[in-house]
Formats: structure tokens, sequence, C-alpha cells
């Protein structure tokens, strides 16, 4: 009762909501409070004999874990209470192991009996619960009773508890790899689970586990396309991804004839009677080989049944359903995507940004889909620049002769906006729509003409590139523009603007005779002050003007060669005795020199401007690495279109005979002439045209052409009767047995002639109905071969399946594998063949390091400046200059003749980004080879890993190896402990890294660095001051009072990359932990004299308290 007092205290001070807790509030252990008595009442609590206490404590510890407060050293007062009978206490115990397994795996091995024994608990929560605990504890010796519990799971009658079992098997394969083969049975087994909850879970298993299987899906397709819509969202999303792969290798290309047609209306219009009939018996054995194509009806099932999906709340799942269609639907039947898309554009610019980079792409090939809605791409002031430039993406693609006056417009306005980056972006919008509609060519070059005029340089200088690449097109036409180009040589700084000057005026220099000398004289006077772009171009200039009017400018030739012989940039002086031995004739120079003219003033075609999304279809819309542009890890490649038909047959589900009736075949013979013939007729060479196919989708979904859909009242009987199943776990056999009974009843008075399925397999509820009725009468005659083959299933799957299933799995199941065998020894290699995924093995789960930090303004800044088309993707910077500092691993004393040392490379370590990469160089300074070199036994704190550096064989006297290792420090200085063995001796040696080693540099602009300045200070608030932010005064000594030595000293003593600064006296830098990613932010003010001030903001405390020490050292020094 000593803990009553105090819970009665906190109930009674609790404080009131925004003001930060003090020591009043236990559950926040108190700032000021002694770390042993921390939690002390909560432990009491948890001790008590009353479950109303036990109950409150762990209310209050999983808010705590909730509000991102540690709580992890109250594990062994919560885990006492596992064996707590209260089921309350029991979930919320459960709820916190889950989270904390994983890192007190010692003392939750010491509760696994306890863990066992709730898997076998009446309640379906806690059965759940101890199979999340039991998969969440990391240790190898416990795979074996892992794969028991998930066995047991995936028979369990709750569809929660399967639920869980699917959650569970990838952790078990990522942990051991070997399990394979037992856990696909298990996946196998739970994907022909009949209920929704578990759909999404196993399929996601199988993508984690066994993708290549994709022999598993056959039996289970049409079952997985008509639970699609009850799903739940994130399973939808897992599901829809997996059928898109599998339709691409089982069913063939929908729009594989279209070309045909287009060649032979072609040849129609444009040929020749007498080419005509040449060509007739051509085209005529071409037909024959390429029948009329029909669609088949599982692939038709599909798209009907995820087409009402483009409504869901959820974007993710619109997007699924849209890359779907994108993917496999016929031409004429995409178009229905696009509202869908265009209505989530309402949406957070998250998922706008995504739909964008998507629509994008898709625009490309399929312009007329987004035609329509050509509006809804307009940019309003309000849009980030990072959409505002995708919308332009978007806006240029669509752009034809009808609809690109209404665009210009719109650019017209844009060119005023004060984003400078936007901008940019809209001149080279403007620019790719002259090259790709010629009629506003004419327009679109004296608007941006009009903008050379324009007080913004960048505008100006944007406005140049642009000019130079339409100039090509129609040189000729053009001198007045080239004549005003030459003048803004004065005004323009920009190096890229000035560089595409020099190079139109020495490509055209005919149509500018007389300008063009002054301009090579102008620009030889400033040649030494220009950038290295520009003097190449110079040098270009003056080559060609030497080769058309030598008169005018030999002297200035000779001068600019001159110059650039003693450049300091290499490339500049290799291009000036290049250009001087091709164009000033002497004796040594060869037989070029006749060709110089044409080398250097040949036609040149003109640049085509293409949209940065060209090639990005490759990779499949609405994934990762289509966002990236770039391939990432896990991405599953999207297999190409079979040439052949794979055999349909695959996925027809088997009946037992005995469940079949003469009436029903008899009446399913009558119907399949008419279904088929219909459906070639639907779905021939005229399928495509038809855009919207409702009257078809109606009919086929009545007539059930996929072969187990029934008609509407049955779906309706069926997502009862599924509800039913997912929420009575725990209902008894007898009662489920009669509301089926009822059911049967009201089917028949509803069924009529719609009953039977005329598709190869019945109805699903009229064989379970069927199965029901004959299973009752059959047993009591005893078929002896069945029942010999299928006792262990039957009673397993009697004992473990939910009460509706209980009555007909057992036979269906055996039956199925019974008939399995023959057909996979035929199919096998035809399904491997149709794959590009035979060889994928997944890798582990790597954290795909976030690129929020990154400023995506200052990248399209960069990006719209350049003269190529590619996007830069946002990176991390290379290692940061600044010397390597080498440390003593080993001394030849203490290693025998062997010495070792080490540094840090400050590269990003190859078999792992979270781990500091440690360059080890191993010097023999014996007699003798020594033989073995490897790292073992290493001796780590909780949380670090090591990557050990491959064996060396062997090592000569006076040899020397240099290896690479990798080491998790887990963001932390704490040493590496190890042993580094030969094939006689081991030595204990230890690496500690100093702080600057465990961050790696980020690239970010001058407003990201204050974002996220702020952001961190914001964290802070509430707080000690100091928790985020460290700040120390110092004095710098006279060698370190210049920008390169600062600079060069920061970056020496830590691995961060600079960030650009607009004040002369501050400079700032930025780096992330490699382990956790954790932003830390570096300030220096330098003040009057020597007086500074360094800031450092950062999460961590600890190494920013370290981080600061070490930089003022590096600055004294």
């Amino acid at each position: 009762m000593a803990a009553s007092p105090a819970y009665g205290e906190e109930k009674g001070g609790s404080s009131s909501l925004g003001e930060p807790e003090y020591g009043h509030d236990p559950a926040s252990g108190g700032i000021f409070a002694s770390d042993y008595k921390r939690h002390d009442d909560l432990k009491e609590m948890l001790d008590s004999n009353k479950d109303s206490l036990k109950l409150e404590a762990m209310k209050r510890i999983v808010a705590m874990i909730a509000r991102g407060k540690n709580a992890s050293d109250l594990f062994p007062a919560v885990v006492k209470n596992v064996a707590c009978k209260n089921i309350e206490v029991k979930k919320l115990v459960y709820v916190y192991l889950v989270r904390y397994a994983e890192e007190q795996q010692d003392l939750a091995l010491l509760s696994i009996s306890t863990f066992q024994r709730g898997l076998k608990d009446p309640n379906q929560l806690i059965r759940a619960s101890a199979l999340r605990v039991l998969s969440s504890i990391r240790v190898p010796i416990i795979v074996p009773i892992m794969m028991l519990a998930i066995k047991e799971a995936a028979s369990d009658m709750s569809p929660y508890v399967r639920k869980t079992a699917a959650h569970a098997i990838p952790k078990l394969y990522s942990l051991d790899s070997d399990q394979k083969d037992q856990l696909i049975e298990v996946i196998e087994k739970l994907l022909a689970d009949k209920t929704t909850l578990v759909a999404g879970s196993v399929v996601m298993a199988f993508e984690e586990v066994c993708p290549e299987r994709i022999d598993l899906i056959h039996k289970n397709y049409r079952k997985l396309c008509n639970l699609l819509i009850d799903v739940e969202e994130w399973g939808q999303v897992v599901i829809i991804n997996m059928l898109t792969r599998y339709a691409r290798t089982q069913f063939l290309s929908p729009n594989q004839n279209e070309s045909l047609l287009e060649e032979s209306a072609e040849k129609a219009f444009y040929g020749s009677e007498e080419e005509d009939t040449k060509d007739a018996k051509a085209e005529a054995a071409s037909l024959a080989k390429r029948k009329p194509y029909v669609m088949d009806p599982d692939h038709r099932l599909l798209l009907r049944n995820t087409k009402p999906l483009l409504q869901s709340r959820n974007a993710a799942v619109v997007m699924a359903v849209a890359q779907l269609y994108f993917h496999l639907a016929p031409k004429a039947e995409v178009g229905v995507i696009a509202k869908a898309l265009v209505r989530l554009l309402r949406s957070h610019s998250e998922v706008q940004y995504v739909v964008l980079q998507n629509v994008a792409t898709m625009s490309i090939k399929r312009r007329g889909m987004f035609e329509p809605y050509l509006k809804s791409f307009y940019i309003r002031s309000t849009d980030p620049t990072q959409i505002k430039i995708l919308k332009l993406e978007v806006l240029t693609n669509l752009a034809n002769e009808t609809n690109i006056s209404t665009i210009l417009r719109e650019f017209q306005t844009y060119i005023r906006s004060m984003d400078k980056d936007f901008v940019a972006a809209t001149i080279q919008a403007i620019g790719r729509c002259a090259t790709n509609i010629g009629k506003v060519r004419d327009t679109c070059l004296n608007g941006l003409v009009q903008l050379l005029s324009n007080r913004d340089e960048l505008v100006v200088a944007e406005s140049v590139v642009v000019i130079k690449k339409l100039l090509q097109m129609q040189p000729a036409q053009h001198s007045e523009i080239i004549k005003h180009m030459a003048k803004l040589t004065d005004n323009i700084q920009v190096p890229m603007a000035r560089a595409s000057i020099l190079w139109l005026i020495g490509e055209y220099c005919e149509h500018v005779p007389k300008i063009a000398p002054d301009v090579l004289r102008k620009m030889a006077k400033s040649f030494t002050n220009e950038e290295d772009i520009v003097k190449l171009q110079v040098i270009n200039l003056a080559a060609k003007l030497y080769l058309t009017n030598s008169k005018q400018s030999k002297l200035l030739t000779q001068y600019v060669l001159n110059l650039a012989k003693y450049d300091q940039n290499y490339d500049i002086r290799d291009r000036a005795r290049f250009i001087r031995q091709l164009i000033v004739p002497t004796e040594k120079s060869g037989a070029l020199n006749k060709y110089a003219k044409k080398l250097f003033l040949a036609q040149k075609p003109a640049p085509i401007l293409e949209s940065s999304f060209k090639d990005r279809d490759h990779f499949q819309l609405g994934s990762l690495s289509h966002l990236l542009n770039a391939k990432a890890v896990g991405y599953q490649e999207l297999p190409d279109w079979p040439d052949e038909a794979p055999d349909p047959s695959v996925r027809n589900v088997e009946v037992p005979e005995w469940t079949k009736c003469t009436s029903r075949e008899k009446r399913k013979e009558k119907v399949e002439k008419p279904f088929y013939s219909d459906s070639e007729g639907e779905s021939g060479p005229t399928e495509s045209a038809d855009s919207e196919p409702e009257s078809d989708s109606e009919e086929s979904g009545s007539s059930s052409s996929s072969g187990t859909s029934s008609s509407s009242s049955d779906e309706e009987d069926e997502e009862e009767e599924e509800e039913e199943e997912e929420g009575s776990g725990e209902q008894s056999e007898d009662k489920e047995g009669e509301e089926e009974e009822e059911k049967r009843k009201k089917r028949k008075e509803k069924g009529g002639p719609w009953k039977a399925s005329p598709g190869s397999v019945g109805s699903e509820e009229e064989e379970e109905a069927e199965g029901k009725k004959v299973k009752k009468a059959a047993r009591p005659q005893g078929k002896k071969s069945h029942a010999e083959t299928s006792s262990e299933e039957a009673s397993a799957s009697e004992s473990s399946s939910s009460g509706s299933d209980s009555g007909t799995e057992a036979p269906t199941v055996v039956e199925a594998k019974r008939r399995k065998t023959v057909p996979s020894s035929k199919a096998g290699p035809k399904e491997i063949s149709l794959l590009d995924l035979d060889d994928f093995t997944p890798p582990p789960p790597q954290p795909v390091p976030s690129s929020s930090i990154i400023s995506t303004s200052l990248v399209t800044d960069l990006e719209g400046l350049t003269l190529t088309d590619t996007s830069l993707a946002p990176a991390l910077l290379s290692p940061a200059f600044g010397a390597v500092r080498t440390y003593e691993l080993l001394h030849r004393m203490a290693g025998e003749g062997l010495s070792v040392e080490y540094c840090f490379s400050r590269r990003p370590f190859p078999g792992d980004p979270h781990m500091v990469a440690v360059q080890i160089q191993i010097s023999n300074n014996t007699d003798a080879e020594v033989k073995s070199l490897r790292v073992s036994e290493p001796k780590l704190l909780a949380g670090m890993r090591i990557q050990e550096f491959p064996e060396i064989e062997s090592l000569a006297p006076g040899d020397t190896a240099s290896v690479v290792m990798g080491i998790d420090f887990c963001d932390s200085t704490q040493t590496a402990n190890f042993q580094l063995c030969t094939h006689t001796r081991h030595f204990y040696v230890s690496i500690q890294p100093p702080v600057g080693e465990l961050m790696a540099p980020v690239f970010m602009s001058e407003n990201e660095f204050r974002k996220e300045q702020e952001h961190l200070a914001r964290r802070g608030e509430g707080k000690l001051t100091g928790m985020s932010e460290i700040t120390e005064k110092l004095t710098l000594p006279e060698k370190c009072r210049s920008d390169h030595a600062i600079v060069q000293q920061v970056t020496s003593a830590a691995n961060v990359g600079r960030v650009p600064c607009g004040a002369d006296n501050e400079y700032r830098f930025a780096a992330k932990t490699v382990t956790s990613g954790s932003l830390v932010l570096i300030t220096l003010e330098w003040r009057e004299g020597a007086a500074a001030q360094l800031t450092v903001n950062s999460e961590k405390m600890v190494i920013g308290t370290m981080l600061v020490k070490d930089i003022i050292q590096a600055l004294a020094q």
C-alpha cells in the first residue's frame, strides 16, 4: 500500500496541458530526480497485488512510450506481470514488450515460457500479442520455437492471429533465411485463407520471402481479385502491386495488335494498287500469324475489380490502381485513371509531388489522357517550387497546336514570378514548346529576346541558353538576334550564358562578320579573369575566326592562344596546343591541317530538348525507384509481356468430383457457348476502341467471366458471411452451421438460373454449401482411399479452421494437393521461363537514407542552368577535404613484427550506409610470411555492429596490405574491441572513433540550414537550456584567421560539409550522424579581432558537447 499515496499525489497534481513537466510528474521521472529513484512509484505499483494499480501503472508507461520517452529501465518490473491474470493488464504488458523486447533480449528470453503459454490463451488478442513479442526477440536460438509458433498460429481459428502469423514470417526470414522452405509452406497455407483480414498480410510476406514463386498465386488469383475490394487499404496496395507483376507474366499485351493495324492503315492510304497486290501476300501471312487479340477473362476480372478502388480516399490505393491500369489495360481504357489522379492534386503537397511525378511520365506516352484536365495543372502562387516545376513539366508535355496559345499565356504570367528557380524552369519550358511545335517557334523566340532586357541577370542568362538552342534550328533567319546577343557580353556575368553567346557568334560568324572580331578583342582583354567554360569558348571563337577571317583576327588568335598556353587549367592548355597545331600550318603539322575548316565549321545538328521524364517509364509507376529515377533496394523489375499466352488452366481450382451434380454440368454446357462467343465478339480487336465498357463489364459481371464470381445477390451474401467469419472467432460451430443452413435456403430462392456460374469453376460459396451436404452424407459410408490420404490434414483443418470453414476445408485442400502434383511437373519450367525474378534474393531490409534534409529548391536551381536535361538527384556530398589522420592499431613491437595502422576514410561503407568505413593498413616487418590474417571475436556494446574485412590469405615479408572494414558505433565514441588473428597468434586491439568521424556531410542551402536550426531550437523548448544547442566563445590564433584556414581546421576535426552563407564573418557546416541520421549544424561567427563564437545544434547532446571541444582544440592548434 506504500504506492497509494504517491499515486494519489500524482493524480491530484497533474499539470495542465502545454506546461512543461518538472519533477512533479513521476511518470516523467522528473528532471532533477536522480537516476536510482527514477520511476520508483511505477515499480511499486507494478509490484502491488492490486490489478487496478498495475493497470494504472501500465497505462502511464504506455503513455510515456507514446510521447517518445524512454521506459526501458522498467523492463524487469513489467516483464514479471506477463503472467498476470487480468486481461487488460496483460494486453498492455504485451504492447510494452513488443516495443522493448529487441533491446532487452536477455530479460525477454527469461520469460519465453510465459510467451509460449500465451500462444494457447483463449483470448485471440493475447495469442496474437504473444506471437508478436516472440517474433520481436531477435535471437537465433529461438528460431525453432518461433517456427513452431508461426505454424500453429497459421492454423488458428481467429483471422487476427493468422494475420499476426503472416506478419511474423518476414521477421523470421530476416533472422534465419535457411527457414525459407518451411516458411513457403506456411505462406501457401495462408494464401488459401478466405478472410480479407489475412489477405494483405500474407501477400506482403510472399513479396518479402519468395516473390519468384509465382506458382503459389495461380490457385488464389481469382480469390484475391474478388476479395480486393474488402481488404484494408495497406493490403490493397500490396496486393495490387503483386498482381501487376503477376499479370505481366501470365497474360498477353492488350495493345500488341495496334502497331500492326496502324501500319496496314498507312499503307492502304498512301500505297498504290500495284504495291497493294505485291504486299497482299505478306500482309496475309503476318495477319495469319497474329491471331486477333482476345482478352483473357482473368485479365478482365483484375481490371474490373480494381476500377472501383479509384474512388478510394487513400491516395496510395488510387496511385496503385492507376499504375496497374497504365501497365496492364488497353490504351482506350487507361483514360479512366486521369480523373482520379487529378482529384489527388487537391491533397497535401507531399501527395501532389508523388502524383505529379507519375503524371509527368504518363503524359509523355498518353498525352490525350490528361488534355481535358489542362486547367488542373495551372500553377498557383501558393504552390512550393518543386510542385510548380512538375506542373510546368506536365503542361509542356500536354502542349499541342490547339492549346499552345493558352499555355503560352500562362507562361507569360509565370515569368513575372519572384521565384527565380521557377522562372528559369518556365524559360526552359518555353524553349521546349518552341522546338516541339514549329508554328510558335518565332513567337517564342521573340518573347525570349524581349526577356534579354530584363533586370534580373539569372532570367537573362537562362534566356540566352534557350535562345542559343532555338537559333541552331534556323540561324540564317535570325542574324539580328545574334547581333543583339553579342552586345550583352558587356553586361552578363553568368558563365554559362557568356559561353553560349560566344559559341553562337563563333558558329555563325559568317552572319555577323563585322561584330565577331570585335567580340573576340573584348574577350581577349578579360581572358585571364574568365571562368574555364568561357575561356574554352573564347579559344574556339578565335580558331573559327582565324579560319574564316584571318586578316582581322590572326594576331588576336595568336595572343589568345599564348594566354591559354600558360593557363592554370590543363584542359585549357591542352586545347590551346591542339588548336595551334591544327589551324596554324607549320612543317611539323600533319595532314589534319587541310581539314581544319571541316572540323571546326561542320554542320551541327540542332539539340533536341526532351523531357527529363522520358526514360523513367522502365521503372514501375508509383515505386520509390521511379520517384528517385534510380533502382532502390528491394525493387523488383516489372516483367515484359510474354510472346505466347501461358496456360490459363493453372488458375482453375479443382473441385472434388463428389460435389458435382449432373444437372449442374448440363446447365454449364448450355451456357458455355454463348459466353465464349460473346466474349470473343466483345473483346476482339474492337475492344480497345471502347473507352468506357460499362455495359460489357456489367454483363461479364453477371455471367462471371472469371469463373468464380457469382451473381450480385450471391456476392452480397458472400460479403456478409466473410464479415461474420472475421468476427466469430469465439463462437461455437453449431450456431454457425445453423446460419449457413438458413443462408443456403435463401440463396436457393434467390438464385434461379444465375446460380451456377458458367466458367470453368462453380461459385465458391455454392461449392461450400454442397460440400457440407455431401460430407455429412458421405462420412458414414466412409471412402477409404480418401480417408487414408487425408486423415491428418482433415483433423488438423477441423481443429483449427473457423466455423464456416471447418465443414469444407479438409476435402477441398486434400483434393487440390493430390491433383497439384500432376500439372506442376509440366507447367514448372514454363512458369520459370516467364519470370525475370528467378535469381532474386531479397536483401536484408535496410532503411533508405532520408533526403528530406536536402534542399530541392537549390538542386532545381542548379538543374535549370545546365545544358543537359538530366536531373540532379539530391545526395550526400563527397568526403570533406582536410588531412586524414592515421592512428596506430598495433605497434610492431607488440605485434612481433606485424604493424597495423588505421584511418577513417570518410567514404560511405559499401556494405551498409549506417557503418563508418575504417581503412586498415597492415605491414609485415618480419622475415617470414604471415598467413590467414582476419578479425575474430568482436566484443561490442549493445547495438554496435562490425563488418569484418575479407581474410588475407598471405602477406609476404616487407609487404603491406590495405583493407576496409565497417563499424556501426551507434553514434557513440565507445571502443570496438576485437581480435586480429594470424595463423599463429591472436592480438587484442580496439578502435575508438573521434566524434567528428561519426557523421557524414550533408548538402544544404542557407534557407534550409536556418529552418533546420529553428526546428532544432523549437524541439529544445521546455527542456533545460543547452539540450539541443551548445555555444562556446573562443579566441582564434593568428594562423587561423583566414577563410581557408578556418574551413580546413573545422573539416579536419569533423566530417562535415560547408553550407553557403551570405555573411562574410560567418561559417556554417552541416552533417548527419551515420547511424541514426540526426542533423548536426555548426555555426562559427567571427567577431571583432580574434574573438569568435562557436554554436553546435544537434538532438544528440553528448555528440554536440564533444564536437564543440574537438573543433575548439583544432582551431587553437
